[in-house]
């Protein structure tokens, strides 16, 4: 009788399935050998890498990673390198992507939305505190674990400056604030409260607010900040996103405001 298939082991990890995938990387489903316990790891082919020119880029996430340890933040656990292939061990999170619970339930209920985005100010209050700015919230890149504690996730459009002054255009269009749009730089900690702003009125509405199927009209009505909240929103819930979607980065909500108002505290913490 054949004896059992040995293992794939990378460094102390036996790797398993393919659990992701993504244009440039896998993520696999591994144990930590030394202590059994379960993580996600994900594969980078080093050609591709070079070839796509993204070894940069790779190098910024892994940095600013390192630098970011927060309980809603997902958790870099260490990097290895092969002959071809880089592979990054994170924390795995088994609760899928907060976008798919959206897209089933269509829209939450204003005490999970506000749950949510608690956590999510809380961990990118975090990062700005480290001079990281992520640039690319949105509800995919925002994982659930097993508990349904939220944990933001891929760096990789992420970026980190000592006064919080950056020019580089980025993210997803539909998220991203009006001075990012425009020519100028703008300050990071600003344009991500912006982006954590739509996310709890897509969070609460089951819907995007600025929606357009052509980019000059949505960019039009982004700039213009030309939005409107529906009925079953609560009156501190309206407020409170009207502050947030502030075209304007210099009189927009802060985070420091936002923990003083009365919506955002209830249960803050709890």
């Amino acid at each position: 009788m054949a004896g059992a298939a040995r293992k794939k082991l990378v460094g102390r990890y036996e790797v398993g399935r393919t659990i992701g995938q993504g244009s440039f990387a896998k993520v696999k489903f591994a144990v930590d050998a030394d202590t059994g316990a379960p993580v996600a790891m994900k594969v980078l082919d080093k050609a591709t890498i070079l070839n796509n020119r993204m070894l940069q880029q790779i190098k910024k996430e892994i940095s600013i990673m390192k630098i970011v340890r927060h309980p809603n933040i997902i958790r870099l656990n260490e990097v290895l390198a092969g002959q071809t292939k880089i592979y990054i061990i994170m924390e795995l999170i088994t609760g899928g992507e907060l976008f798919d619970k959206i897209a089933r339930q269509g829209k939450l209920r204003e005490n999970e939305a506000r749950k949510y985005f608690q956590q999510l100010i809380d961990a990118i209050n975090y990062c700005h505190s480290k001079g990281v700015y992520h640039r690319d919230l949105k509800p995919e890149n925002l994982l659930l674990d097993s508990r349904g504690n939220l944990k933001v996730s891929d760096f990789g459009l992420s970026s980190l400056s000592k006064n919080g002054f950056l020019h580089t255009t980025c993210g997803t269009p539909n998220y991203v604030a009006p001075e990012v749009l425009s020519d100028g730089g703008y300050d990071g900690s600003a344009a991500d409260i912006w982006s954590c702003g739509v996310i709890l009125y897509v969070l609460m509405a089951g819907y995007l607010p600025f929606e357009e199927n052509d980019l000059p009209t949505l960019y039009d009505k982004i700039t213009a900040a030309h939005f409107s909240c529906p009925d079953w929103f609560s009156q501190g819930a309206k407020s409170l996103i009207q502050r947030i979607l502030d075209p304007n980065p210099k009189t927009r909500m802060t985070i420091k405001e936002m923990k003083a108002d009365t919506w955002f505290k209830y249960c803050f913490g709890a």
